[in-house]
């Protein structure tokens, strides 16, 4: 009970919303906002859903049910994307097998998961196809189109760099998902 008082009044802070803000755009009665946050009541059900629904959370994440912090895994999690480089797809399903027997066991990991699956799916799709198109104009001896072989580079660049550069942020930092959201196929 302390600490989803603590969290909400949290959040509610760096939302920059008042006592009186967030009962209203929740809903709510003032004084049940001020209970929870000085811990005289616990949210239960509707009530904790419509706080998290203002404050942009997930009722799981603010309880936290048995989940504990583990910045190693979440740096491990970033680091498995670069099996691409040995198994074709590898930094899809390693990563997806990682996500899917720790996301409920790891604060920030399902929100992380997700982003970084969704990102991984997207590269996979550009690396394949600017490497196919660069192998099609070259059987074909159309010689314009060598910016897709430096598209392809690029791209297998990118995806060693940013798993890095992340992983060692997440063992800095609090647990965020950092991958650009193109779009969002797993959600």
């Amino acid at each position: 009970m302390n600490e989803i008082g603590k969290k909400i009044k949290e959040l509610r802070k760096k939302k920059g919303l008042s006592q009186e803000e967030l009962a209203e755009s929740a809903k709510v009665n003032l004084r049940t906002i001020q209970r929870i946050e000085n811990n005289e009541s616990e949210p239960r059900g509707k009530t904790l859903n419509l706080i998290c629904d203002v404050l942009d959370i997930n009722a799981e994440d603010i309880l936290d049910y048995g989940k504990k912090t583990d910045q190693s895994y979440l740096a491990i999690f970033h680091l498995s994307v670069i099996i691409f480089l040995v198994i074709p797809i590898g930094n899809i399903i390693l990563p997806l097998i990682l996500w899917m027997t720790k996301k409920d066991k790891i604060i920030g990991l399902k929100e992380i998961g997700i982003n970084l699956l969704n990102f991984q799916i997207i590269w996979s799709v550009f690396a394949f196809l600017s490497i196919t198109a660069y192998g099609f104009f070259k059987i074909i001896h159309y010689g314009k189109y060598d910016f897709l072989f430096y598209l392809f580079i690029g791209l297998y660049l990118l995806n060693i760099i940013l798993p890095i550069v992340f992983a060692l942020r997440t063992k800095k930092e609090e647990p965020k998902a950092m991958y650009p959201n193109l779009i969002r196929i797993i959600k």
